[in-house]
């Protein structure tokens, strides 16, 4: 999720306000049983949450185009606004739900899980009750807002007897998963550094993007995830130390989320990242890993689309496009058929949070914070 939509600032407007009545009724509610198994070949059918352009052009297109999951319905703030859209998916009036409903969804044999897309402080809320529901989720990153909210989360899913996933779609692409192997090869040596960084200007200051109670920050939690997740599984290890800074050159614009921010990780076995983020620059989308004998890296690395690899040698990394949506949402959906659990489950993204909020806490210090290994 790296841009701002229109529609779903529309969505935030009309719904927003009803989310926290309705989880506080879904957190006394009993626990369902655990979802059914499903047979060998069955397609897992999704209801995807939060209609704007990332669910239109990306999420749903992806669900018809998969092999194992097919879209069955859609919740929203606004039922009579997307008649169309569920026409156009084939999805029954009768499968369209809103976020204060979304216990109907039990009783929808249709629905085995639910794709959250809604704003990052919505996630928590969205994700509990879709499980409360008795289904699976997979939750577009960032997981939530606060490692609190994660742990709920994780609690409710479990507690539900359903599968969590976190929306962290390059970890199933073949430019990341070659970066990936050759670091962990040591094909340059064991690696010594990493530079990776993610930034765009934004645009209307009134998206939800840059309020925090939507957000949960700014470019950080949207873009520069990405740059951490990309130290994190190129290195296989967990940060032991962050230290980091952030800037404002416009704080009318950024009056609630940081506008930049730099950081840097120690991990266990003496690799160091070093990250940035931005919402007010362009160009920023690239990752490097270095060793002593020579570096891979992407630019661009993170978008939808034109991935290219580089390295030191001068070897191919070069690889066809495949839609990221369609190859995360086809390992969700066998996840689901063979009762396993997701290499980016409800742990990633808590582990993910876990060193987002020491960043944060870092660049408001100006200390060096430690995380336990």
């Amino acid at each position: 999720m790296t841009r701002s939509f229109q529609t779903r600032r529309e969505f935030v407007t009309t719904t927003a306000a009803g989310v926290g009545a309705a989880l506080a009724g879904a957190s006394t509610a009993r626990p369902l049983r655990a979802a059914a198994p499903y047979q060998t070949g069955r397609q897992i059918g999704f209801a995807v949450a939060g209609i704007g352009n990332l669910a239109t052009n990306r999420v749903l297109p992806a669900l018809r185009a998969t092999r194992l999951a097919r879209p069955t319905g859609l919740i929203t703030g606004s039922p009579e606004r997307v008649m169309p859209l569920a026409t156009e998916y084939g999805i029954p009036p009768d499968s369209i739900y809103t976020y204060d409903d979304m216990d109907r969804m039990r009783d929808d044999p249709s629905i085995h899980a639910v794709y959250v897309v809604t704003p990052n402080g919505l996630h928590r809320d969205h994700t509990v009750n879709a499980a409360r529901a008795g289904k699976h989720v997979l939750c577009e990153k960032p997981m939530a807002v606060s490692v609190t909210e994660c742990e709920e989360m994780i609690a409710a899913c479990d507690e539900a007897g359903v599968k969590l996933a976190v929306g962290y779609r390059l970890q199933f692409e073949a430019h990341h998963l070659e970066c990936i192997r050759l670091a962990r090869e040591k094909a340059f040596g064991a690696l010594t550094m990493i530079e990776a960084g993610f930034g765009f200007r934004i645009g209307d200051p009134s998206q939800w993007r840059l309020r925090m109670d939507l957000a949960g920050g700014g470019p950080l939690m949207d873009v520069g995830i990405y740059a951490l997740q990309a130290c994190r599984y190129l290195t296989g290890e967990e940060p032991v130390e962050v230290v980091a800074f952030a800037s404002k050159t416009d704080p009318v614009k950024f009056a609630e989320v940081e506008e930049s921010l730099v950081w840097q990780m120690g991990f266990p076995g003496g690799c160091l990242g070093s990250c940035s983020t931005s919402y007010n620059l362009s160009g920023m989308n690239r990752f490097r890993a270095y060793g002593p004998r020579g570096w891979c890296g992407l630019e661009p690395a993170y978008g939808y689309g034109g991935i290219k690899g580089h390295r030191s040698d001068g070897a191919p990394l070069d690889f066809p496009h495949m839609d990221h949506f369609v190859t995360q949402i086809d390992d969700f959906a066998q996840c689901i058929l063979e009762d396993r659990q997701s290499k980016v489950d409800g742990m990633e993204g808590l582990r993910d949070m876990r060193v987002i909020e020491a960043i944060y806490e870092s660049a408001r210090t100006g200390q060096p914070v430690g995380l336990q290994s």
